[in-house]
């Protein structure tokens, strides 16, 4: 897919390089729907970098486009706290501190948790197979160092769980805290190397097949925690000291 660089996004002072993904807009979506749906990506992919300065002025530059539908991006994402309108009207991405990563880890075990076993009952047998092709994409992508793919396919796996509950109304709120966590999970992702111990969605998918909601809710927690979650207060703060 084309992509595009710029330096220097906010300010000469933001040494930061942003690299996104310019794609051709879908048919029938609108360009503030796409422009969203871009910068949204982005950052879940950790392309914006906690505390990150952005301006409408230089996203409609990097995205070549107007800046009426970048600003109503960055009011969405704001309203979503994947970014934040500081009183000087300066747009930022949210800083991460071992207190915030612990709240929005604790949030994530417990809605998350909650939407899988909800969802337990509606997942079929061949729901599980397409489980168990992303799981070995996500593996293959650890294997390659393939950070995006990684982080997509780690999601699309939870994703589709908890979306076959056709009552969720979770996913909204458990994006958010994705939304929150991407422009730190990049960097820990890089700084802690193999840190999979065990693979939880082996674990998912035998308590999915076993229709067991209690090992279900153990493996989903313990994908969490295994992962960034596992990071005490010293090892956040030295990861973003050296990012």
């Amino acid at each position: 897919m084309p992509s595009t660089m710029i330096k220097n996004l906010a300010n000469p002072a933001d040494r930061t390089q942003l690299m996104m993904e310019r794609t051709k807009r879908p048919d029938g979506v609108t360009t503030q729907e796409h422009i969203y749906a871009l910068l949204r990506d982005a950052i879940m992919l950790g392309r914006f970098r906690p505390g990150m300065s952005v301006t409408i002025r230089g996203l409609a530059e990097l995205l070549e486009t107007s800046p009426t539908p970048v600003r109503e991006a960055l009011r969405r994402l704001s309203s979503e706290n994947g970014l934040e309108l500081l009183p000087n009207r300066r747009i930022v991405v949210p800083t991460m501190t071992p207190a915030r990563l612990e709240e929005l880890i604790e949030t994530r075990v417990e809605l998350e948790s909650f939407a899988a076993v909800r969802a337990l009952p509606f997942i079929a047998d061949k729901l599980i197979d397409e489980l168990e092709e992303i799981d070995a994409r996500v593996d293959q992508a650890v294997l390659d160092g393939d950070r995006d793919t990684q982080i997509r396919h780690n999601q699309l796996f939870h994703r589709m769980i908890y979306s076959a509950n056709p009552d969720n109304v979770t996913m909204p709120m458990v994006e958010s805290v994705w939304l929150q966590l991407g422009p730190f999970l990049r960097i820990a992702l890089r700084e802690m190397g193999d840190f999979y111990k065990i693979d939880r969605h082996k674990e998912a998918v035998s308590a999915l097949r076993a229709r067991d909601p209690e090992l279900l809710r153990a493996a989903i927690e313990a994908d969490v925690r295994d992962g960034v979650g596992q990071l005490g207060g010293d090892a956040v703060a030295t990861i973003l000291s050296e990012s």
